[in-house]
């Protein structure tokens, strides 16, 4: 595993060592003391997993309680996948960072808490599985308006996204719950 760090505080991308021959691929995709060595002392209590088709993009979402790290990881397709930093002590608060993972780059990206997280399928269907920090909490969670103009996130859509009824009705940053 190779982790680099990002323009955003905390968010990582780890290149994963990829055996492959022609039977497929074998690599690790988590291993504690790994993370660790890289400053990532992180400990993750829950997997989700989902598929969407070409087009949809889910999110931004956070816990403004229970905030969740994220590794993600995408099994089938291609993603967009994009930070937001709510941290109001950060550097970088209020800036977002969009990244491509998808299966035949092999690589993750580590959101910390603290920071909302989206994504946009650029090819169909993508099969994405994420670890979290914390347990989901839907009275704690929080929608950020994905095309917010104050962020002005280049999302790679060519059409308009397919968004949920939720995530249309996403928050815009000047009026968000954020952290300290």
């Amino acid at each position: 595993m190779h982790f680099e760090t990002t323009s955003i505080p905390g968010v990582v991308v780890v290149d994963l060592q990829v055996f492959a021959d022609d039977r497929g691929y074998f690599a690790e995709t988590w291993q504690q003391r790994r993370f660790a060595d890289a400053g990532f002392d992180v400990a993750f209590v829950q997997d989700n997993c989902s598929r969407s088709k070409t087009g949809v993009l889910r999110g931004l979402h956070y816990q403004i309680e229970q905030p969740q790290g994220k590794l993600i990881q995408v099994l089938r397709g291609e993603i967009f996948d994009v930070a937001v930093d709510l941290r109001r002590s950060s550097p970088t608060f209020g800036r977002w960072l969009g990244v491509r993972l998808g299966e035949e780059t092999r690589r993750m990206l580590y959101i910390p808490p603290g920071c909302a997280h989206g994504f946009y399928v650029t090819s169909g269907p993508a099969d994405v599985c994420y670890k979290c920090t914390d347990f989901y909490a839907p009275q704690h969670e929080r929608t950020l308006l994905w095309n917010d103009p104050e962020l002005q996130i280049e999302w790679p859509a060519t059409t308009a996204p397919i968004v949920s009824v939720k995530d249309a009705q996403g928050r815009p940053f000047a009026l968000l719950d954020k952290f300290d």
